[in-house]
């Protein structure tokens, strides 16, 4: 039986799907104007490694996860950067499944895009409109806050305690302070498409209670994303499907927790975002993933260099073990199987399972997969070993890895310190006129993607 900690309910509840045996399950995906930072990922790894355990469990699972194509942000660097809306967008969408991949996300099932559902939009807006649960101000359109008495039930927060710190900005036109846009009106030279209201665009938070209703139904099984979207993103995307549906619009509401660098709060004010697109150029991102699962998806993790070192050094144990095995593997003969052995591993394989059906918990299921580690490394000690006993160990790490989307192939990094080893080796070679093996070191370094620089301070190094 899974359990999810429901945000809504603030508890763990019984997880029961609208449909026996199939999950309908909708992720708030990145805005597509730069490349994505680890706080992005974190989502991305954490609901990738959900969707996997229900599929092991044997769920069939629609995932969906959209791509915010047009917004200010993208408006904003399409005037920087002198490209169209549109060309950043898809050049940051193949970004994104270039880091996500290497991260072994897989693809959701639909990547539904703001800009492909703009006549659905228009048509929902125009529904809450006609059910007066929206009013058009000045070519904008605005949601009637008031008018939907649940809201604030996600976030726990009365309208009257909204009330307090909200204000109407330059340039709006709204009644209320708490309402909010579901359509914008086009400013010169901005990106627009045409509506019962003039040109303009979405606001942010109607295009997924659009998408999610398009792809998955009036109600969806789990709606999930980062801790900030919890409020407003996901308290309006309630609030204005359920005006529009009289439907409940998500039973289970699943966020994950903030990322800190070097314990501080990661924040575009601080200047502490970090690109995945350059950690995985120095973090093999297996390990990086590794990592983000090493802690429970609903509590905060720090990333630093020391822990991701830490985290490889972890995996690498357990890929070591494994390696081990199937060398074994290959000189095995008939041995007997030792049946407490074979208990002992499905008994693993069980804890794996309680610790990710409540609330899945990766980082008790990493702890366990360490246990495992620590079994099969005794029996590796044995004089002889069992085929069977070998077989059912790997099969049981390859589970682990299915599940959390780990790998067992070791690709290794070089860390810095090495780097510094074999730059002294190659400048010792040079002096001693060993030219082949300066050489060679050079080369060995550049197939890693380590480019060496000759400077008045002597050799450096950059990753390229």
């Amino acid at each position: 039986m899974v359990r999810i900690y429901n945000t809504i309910t603030r508890k763990k509840e019984e997880f029961k799907p609208l449909e026996a045996g199939k999950v309908s399950m909708y992720v708030c995906g990145p805005t597509v104007y730069n490349y994505i930072h680890i706080g992005n990922a974190r989502p991305a790894i954490a609901f990738d490694t959900v969707r996997r355990y229900l599929e092991y469990k044997g769920y069939e699972v629609k995932y969906v996860s959209n791509f915010t194509d047009v917004d200010d942000k993208l408006i904003k660097a399409s005037k920087e950067l002198g490209e169209t809306v549109p060309e950043i967008a898809e050049r940051f969408i193949e970004a994104f499944f270039e880091d996500t991949g290497a991260l072994n996300v897989k693809k959701a099932d639909v990547h539904p895009r703001v800009m492909n559902h703009m006549p659905d939009i228009v048509d929902f807006i125009k529904v809450l409109i006609d059910k007066g649960h929206a009013y058009e101000s000045g070519g904008d359109v605005y949601f009637k806050t008031r008018s939907f008495d649940g809201y604030g039930k996600l976030s726990h927060q009365s309208v009257d305690d909204l009330k307090v710190g909200a204000r109407i900005d330059a340039g709006e036109k709204k009644e209320d302070p708490l309402d909010f846009a579901l359509w914008k009106q086009a400013k010169d030279g901005e990106i627009s498409w045409e509506s019962p209201w003039g040109e303009g665009r979405p606001g942010w938070h109607i295009e997924c209670s659009v998408m999610a209703r398009q792809h998955l139904g009036n109600t969806i099984d789990i709606h999930a994303g980062g801790q900030d979207l919890t409020f407003p993103h996901h308290e309006n995307e309630i609030a204005q499907s359920e005006c529009m549906t009289d439907e409940t619009f998500a039973n289970y509401w699943m966020h994950n927790g903030y990322i800190n660098i070097d314990n501080t709060k990661m924040s575009k004010s601080l200047g502490n975002f970090i690109l995945v697109h350059d950690i995985i150029k120095e973090v093999e991102p297996n390990v990086l993933r590794y990592f983000m699962i090493s802690v429970h998806y609903r509590n905060p993790i720090n990333y630093n260099r020391e822990l991701v070192d830490a985290a490889r050094n972890s995996l690498m144990r357990i890929q070591d073990s494994y390696h081990q095995a199937a060398e074994r593997l290959e000189k095995a003969v008939g041995t007997e199987a030792d049946k407490k052995v074979l208990e002992a591993i499905d008994a693993n394989i069980e804890v794996m399972k309680s610790h990710m059906d409540d609330d899945f918990n990766t980082a008790n299921a990493i702890s366990a997969w360490h246990e495992l580690t620590g079994e099969l490394n005794k029996y590796l000690r044995q004089p002889a070993a069992s085929k069977e006993v070998l077989e059912k160990f790997m099969s049981a790490f390859e589970t682990y890895s299915k599940i959390l989307g780990v790998g067992l192939e070791r690709k290794e990094l070089l860390l810095d310190e090495d780097i510094e080893k074999l730059i002294s080796e190659r400048e010792e070679a040079r002096q001693n006129k060993d030219f082949a093996r300066a050489d060679e070191i050079r080369d060995g370094l550049q197939e890693q993607g380590i480019i060496l620089e000759d400077t008045k301070d002597g050799v450096r190094f950059k990753r390229g």
